[in-house]
């Protein structure tokens, strides 16, 4: 029977030997055809360099997976003409279509990415048939540590030419292209984040006036929340820093929406999941819309009799969103979040459960973002925020915060030990500003920066980008954390470095 188009062969259908069977590439020519086959091709890459680090390369387990990784890439190089797969920051793209990021393909993106920041490689192109005697070469190579990643790619061209395989065409990261494509996003991101202060103040206050709210504007801002956070999340995340407390209600709306998303994104879940979990984050507060200003905003400690009503914000945020269910395609799923995220993972807080039942995933995921963003935001009872290093470790280790275990871990594993945001104090006595968790595996301690200050304390503006996993000249790395800072202590609004 013939094969149909755009099909693996037999011998390329599982992943590794001894895995499940897994679908057959969709029609070629199609993006989809592309993002599947990338999929499979950093699952089958990864696993190649696995098994070249563990067995011996005559090993049948190794010779296995080298034919099927290069059964693969001739499948995809026989639909697209060549084969080339590029990292930049924390994504890989192949052909030029980024590959997505999920929860079950995160350990073989970081390997990948990891394995070329250290070996210097920015992309490597794929010219002409290649053979699993091509790959043995390569890999190997990738699978040995040590030197500068400049050195490394000049010795791994060299090896492969003297071993007489010239398939591979690599280059070194195209650090210009990367700014250009930085200054894009963040603006895109600047956009979003406003008209989504702006819809969510518009939203609120209709509904505290009784008026016909425009939710076809917050489904648009959803959605490009949700792109953005599936395109490059740095941006979008950088921009909660600014936690205005002039406009507190709806920063931290669009706040939480942000978070939510991008954790959402880190378990795994699909784009209309992401869709309907953003609508849910930004319309969990809406019951506020309802409390009287003057408690809401009330400057002194709250009554008891105030905190009761601040505390009936969940059942009125239901109340507001079944009117508003008309114009809502997903009303339930909001309606669960506004009424849940503040119960606890033992179903104490509040309101309290009436029957025992489980919390859903969303409102787990909405109340550690609400958590983190409340307990690190100025508001009109909080003048001194916390740290917001101490409030994940908080969140992390303290049972009583009742915050779901898997769910706060999936946060630590996506924001890092030092947020964005965080300014820290290095061995060089340099100040620098946590400006994305590095995406390589293992590790959350040493984050990318923004370097704000030099060594004698003189402040940079916008500051030069440094990845803290860059080895230093004898071993060890360059530079590294001693401590965090407050910036208002330096004369340094964290805002402003990231719009």
């Amino acid at each position: 029977m013939n094969r149909p188009t755009g099909q693996i062969p037999r011998q390329t259908q599982s992943i590794r030997p001894g895995a499940v069977s897994r679908p057959p590439l969709p029609e070629r020519g199609t993006e989809a055809f592309l993002r599947v086959a990338g999929r499979y091709l950093i699952g089958d890459f990864a696993g190649a360099l696995r098994t070249i680090g563990l067995y011996p390369v005559d090993n049948a387990v190794v010779q296995a997976a080298l034919a099927q990784l290069s059964a693969l890439v001739k499948e995809i190089a026989d639909a697209e003409g060549d084969v080339e797969l590029r990292a930049s920051r924390e994504f890989l793209f192949i052909n030029g279509t980024r590959l997505r990021l999920d929860l079950d393909n995160y350990a073989n993106f970081t390997a990948i990415l990891s394995d070329f920041r250290a070996t210097g490689i920015g992309s490597v192109r794929i010219n002409g048939p290649q053979t699993p005697r091509d790959w043995t070469v390569f890999l190997s190579f990738l699978a040995t540590d040590g030197g500068e990643p400049e050195a490394r790619l000049e010795q791994l061209t060299q090896r492969l030419a003297d071993t007489g395989v010239t398939v591979f065409e690599f280059t070194a990261p195209a650090d210009a292209e990367d700014e250009s494509e930085r200054v894009e996003s963040k603006e895109a991101a600047k956009r979003t984040y406003a008209q989504g202060v702006a819809v969510t103040r518009d939203v609120m206050n209709s509904v505290r006036l009784g008026q016909h709210a425009n939710i076809k504007k917050i489904k648009r801002v959803v959605q490009s929340i949700v792109d953005q956070i599936l395109n490059e999340e740095t941006s979008l995340i950088g921009l909660t820093t600014i936690r205005d407390y002039d406009d507190y209600t709806f920063t931290h709306s669009v706040n939480v929406c942000i978070f939510s998303v991008a954790l959402g994104r880190k378990l795994g879940l699909s784009r209309l999941q992401l869709y309907d979990l953003g609508m849910a984050a930004l319309f969990h507060d809406l019951g506020k819309s309802r409390i009287p200003v003057e408690v809401l905003n009330k400057p002194e400690m709250m009554t008891d009799d105030d905190w009761k009503i601040i505390a009936s914000h969940p059942w009125l945020g239901v109340l507001a969103l079944f009117q508003l269910r008309e114009q809502q395609e997903h009303p339930y799923r909001s309606m669960v979040v506004a009424y849940e995220h503040h119960m606890k993972h033992d179903l104490a807080g509040y309101p309290r459960s009436q029957r025992t039942k489980s919390i859903s995933m969303f409102s787990k995921i909405v109340a550690v973002a609400d958590g983190f963003d409340a307990a690190t935001s100025r508001r009109a009872y909080q003048n001194e925020p916390m740290n917001a290093a101490a409030v994940l470790q908080e969140m992390r280790d303290n049972p009583r915060r009742g915050m779901d275990p898997v769910v706060v871990k999936a946060f630590v594993n996506l924001l890092g030990i030092y947020p964005v945001g965080t300014l820290v104090v290095l061995d060089t006595f340099e100040l620098g500003l946590v400006h994305a968790v590095n995406p390589a595996d293992g590790l959350l301690a040493r984050p990318i920066i923004r370097l704000v200050s030099d060594d004698r304390g003189n402040l940079a503006y916008p500051g030069e980008l440094f990845d803290l996993a860059t080895p230093g000249p004898n071993g060890g790395f360059q530079r590294t954390i001693i401590k965090t800072a407050d910036p208002e202590r330096y004369g340094i609004r964290v805002g402003d470095y990231f719009i």
